[in-house]
C-alpha cells in the first residue's frame, strides 16, 4: 500500500454501499481515516449519504462502470482500495431458474465484479499498488439447496480472486476474498424468487428458505463483524488471499472434507428440512 499521503488521503471505493454490509464497511473505513466513496444501483441513500458520498452505478453496464471510475479519479486523483460487495440474491430450483434469471445473478455477482476490477486495475498499477477485496460467501464453498446459480456465482468469484492474486502480485496489488457465513441484513431482505416457479418444488423450496431466514435471524453474523474483517484486510501489511468469517464458515467446509458424503449430505438435508 502506498504511504505517500498518509491514511487520511487513501481512497476506498465500495461497490454496493447503500446498506447492510457495504454501509458497515464504509463506516469502519471512514473512521480509520480513509476517504470513502460508495456506490448504489438505486441511490436509495436511506441516511447513508451523510456517512460517505454515494455514486450511481450499474455493475451490469460497461459504460456505467467506466464513468464511475473516471468520476472518482477526477474527484480525488487516486484510488487505493476496491471493495466489491454488490450482490443479487436469488433462491430457486435450477429447473425453475430461467436463463434470464441466471444471467441476472451472474451479471451482478460475478461479471459485475470483473467489470469494476478490470477498470480499476490500471489505476492501481500506475499508483504502485493497492487492495482488492471481493465479498463472496460460504454458499460458494458449501452450496445449499435452491441456490444453484447464487452458489455458482460465489464459487466463480473465489476462483477468480485466486487467479487474479497471482497476476497482480508483482504490481504490489493484494487480492483477498472474504467468505462469511450466514449474515443478518438490515432490515432482513428475502432473496429474489423465480418468476415462473414449478409447483413440484414449492414445498421443499419454502422449507429451505424458512431454514435459511431463521438461521440468519438467530445466529447470523452482524454486518459489523464482517466489516471488521474487511478493515483488517485493508490495513494489513500482508493480507491473506482467503478469509472465512463466523463459526459456520470455519467448521462447515472442514466437516464437508472430513465426513463421508452420505453423512454430510444427511446433515445438510436435515438442516434445510428437505426430508419431511
Amino acid at each position: 500500500m502506498r504511504e505517500d499521503g498518509g491514511s487520511s488521503t487513501r481512497t476506498v471505493l465500495i461497490i454496493g454501499a447503500s446498506g447492510g454490509l457495504g454501509r458497515a464497511v464504509a463506516r469502519v473505513l471512514k473512521t480509520a481515516g480513509y476517504a470513502v466513496f460508495g456506490t448504489s444501483w438505486t441511490l436509495d441513500r436511506s441516511g447513508s449519504e451523510a456517512e460517505v458520498p454515494l455514486l450511481s452505478l450499474d455493475v451490469r453496464s460497461e459504460e456505467s462502470v467506466v464513468a464511475l471510475i473516471a468520476d472518482v479519479v477526477r474527484r480525488v486523483g487516486r484510488l487505493d482500495v476496491l471493495v466489491n460487495n454488490a450482490a443479487y440474491r436469488f433462491h430457486g430450483a435450477a429447473e425453475e431458474t430461467s436463463v434470464e434469471e441466471a444471467r441476472a445473478t451472474l451479471e451482478t455477482n460475478f461479471l459485475g465484479v470483473h467489470r469494476v476490477t478490470r477498470a480499476v486495475l490500471p489505476i492501481l498499477r500506475r499508483g504502485g499498488g493497492g487492495r482488492i477485496v471481493n465479498i463472496s460467501s460460504l454458499t460458494g464453498v458449501n452450496p445449499p439447496p435452491f441456490a444453484a446459480l447464487y452458489a455458482a456465482s460465489k464459487a466463480a468469484l473465489a476462483a477468480y480472486s485466486e487467479s487474479l492474486w497471482h497476476e497482480v502480485r508483482p504490481f504490489g496489488i493484494h487480492v483477498s476474498v472474504i467468505e462469511p457465513g450466514p449474515m443478518r441484513t438490515e432490515p432482513q431482505v428475502k432473496p429474489q424468487p423465480p418468476n415462473q416457479p414449478v409447483a413440484a418444488y414449492d414445498e421443499p423450496r419454502g422449507r429451505a428458505l424458512g431454514a435459511i431466514l431463521k438461521d440468519q435471524e438467530t445466529s447470523g453474523l452482524r454486518p459489523s463483524q464482517v466489516a471488521a474483517c474487511v478493515a483488517r484486510v485493508v490495513t494489513s501489511a500482508a493480507p491473506k488471499l482467503r478469509y472465512r468469517v463466523g463459526a459456520q464458515a470455519t467448521w462447515l467446509p472442514r466437516l464437508k472434507t472430513a465426513l463421508p458424503w452420505s453423512l454430510y449430505v444427511k446433515g445438510v438435508r436435515r438442516k434445510y428440512n428437505l426430508d419431511e
